[in-house]
């Protein structure tokens, strides 16, 4: 096993997907969001363990899909943008469905003519701009795109969706109703069918009355919360496990004397004679140079304080406090040891970010292991 790593609790991961599907109804159908190298965790690691318990996969380019078609050949929906030169390969080679979010003739014409190339209708998705202001048709041009995209022989429109702007960050969902409302109107006057229910709103209403016929299953899934008001008392028998820990292994321990410096910048001086671990793990595995000073890992189930910056490839811990402890020692960097836990939402307030962004960054270059 390399030093440093991921361990992936697959009974962990099956729960949670088992957990969120209970909350919904029986024709729903389940997309597993497995973009950004399923957010830290390993995509192609995560779609082995998942690919018979959801209905859909989800990347977001082509790179991903050409990697994704390695080790599965699952639905997968591509929502991200696809280069002309590789919609071919996408759609002839790896079966893409593809989101598309603009009326452009010239990529419809070529996405027809793969179709009747191929002979199979090209399977895309509409996306609907529903105030988010991102990607998407706007609501007003979307009647009369979605007449144009069905006029094509070798098209099959199959659904229009949208995503929540604010549901995540707002106990008010006003906003949320307006953007639903919207995108239903517009199935309703096209006969198209739409979804827009990702993890956060599912947490925000478990009856699921924002409609549609998917739910894309992404945060939750890897048995985290997408935020601390979702927690809400109507849902507190949902328990979310935490699929991910990170770890590694103490690369050296010495004895430093008081007034010596620690690390780029002389930030830390000791105070007194102080017991250091070197961490051989750093920002360039993602582990973010905010956390100097302002951090802890856990070794033999105790906390141990980040000293100093955090560099490249290494960082220094507080270890003066653990009377036995030597080099290849486990470091848990995010995830339990002992009775101890640091988690990604704890590493997130840290530095003033959210716990997608804390697993999204772990290198990809980084062993995965499945336990």
């Amino acid at each position: 096993m390399s030093l440093s790593y991921v361990e992936l609790s697959k009974e962990n991961l099956l729960h949670n997907i088992s957990a969120i599907r209970a909350l919904l109804l029986p024709e729903h159908k389940l997309v597993a969001v497995i973009k950004a190298n399923a957010y830290g965790h390993g995509m192609r690691e995560v779609a082995s363990v998942i690919e018979n318990s959801v209905d859909y996969l989800q990347v977001d380019d082509y790179q991903e899909l050409a990697e994704l078609r390695k080790c599965t050949e699952k639905e997968t929906l591509v929502f991200g943008y696809v280069a002309d030169d590789e919609l071919v390969s996408a759609i002839r080679d790896y079966n893409a469905i593809l989101g598309v979010f603009e009326f452009d003739e010239k990529r419809f014409q070529t996405l027809n003519s793969i179709g009747k190339a191929t002979g199979k209708k090209v399977r895309v998705h509409l996306e609907i701009d529903a105030l988010l202001g991102r990607l998407g048709i706007l609501a007003v041009d979307a009647n009369k795109c979605i007449s144009k995209v069905k006029s094509y022989e070798h098209i099959s429109l199959e659904a229009l969706y949208g995503h929540f702007s604010d549901i995540e960050d707002s106990e008010n969902l006003t906003h949320a109703r307006a953007q639903c409302e919207q995108l239903k109107k517009i199935s309703q006057e096209s006969g198209v069918p739409y979804y827009i229910s990702a993890t956060c709103g599912i947490l925000s209403d478990p009856k699921n009355n924002w409609g549609g016929t998917m739910i894309r299953l992404g945060i939750g899934m890897y048995g985290l919360w997408p935020s601390e008001h979702l927690k809400s008392k109507e849902l507190q028998s949902l328990e979310l496990k935490p699929v991910l820990s990170w770890k590694t292994k103490v690369a050296q321990v010495k004895t430093l004397p008081a007034g010596y410096p620690i690390g780029y910048g002389r930030t830390v001086i000791t105070e007194k004679e102080t017991n250091i671990a070197v961490i051989p793990l750093g920002y360039s595995d993602g582990y973010d140079r905010r956390f100097s000073n302002n951090s802890a890992v856990l070794i033999r189930g105790t906390r141990c304080k980040v000293l100093g910056r955090v560099a490249m490839n290494m960082f220094v811990v507080d270890v003066t406090h653990l009377s036995d402890i030597s080099h290849e020692d486990e470091v848990v960097l995010l995830g339990k040891q002992g009775m101890e836990e640091i988690s990604a939402e704890e590493l997130a307030n840290n530095i003033g970010t959210i716990n997608y962004e804390i697993i999204a960054r772990i290198s990809s270059l980084l062993e995965r292991k499945i336990v």
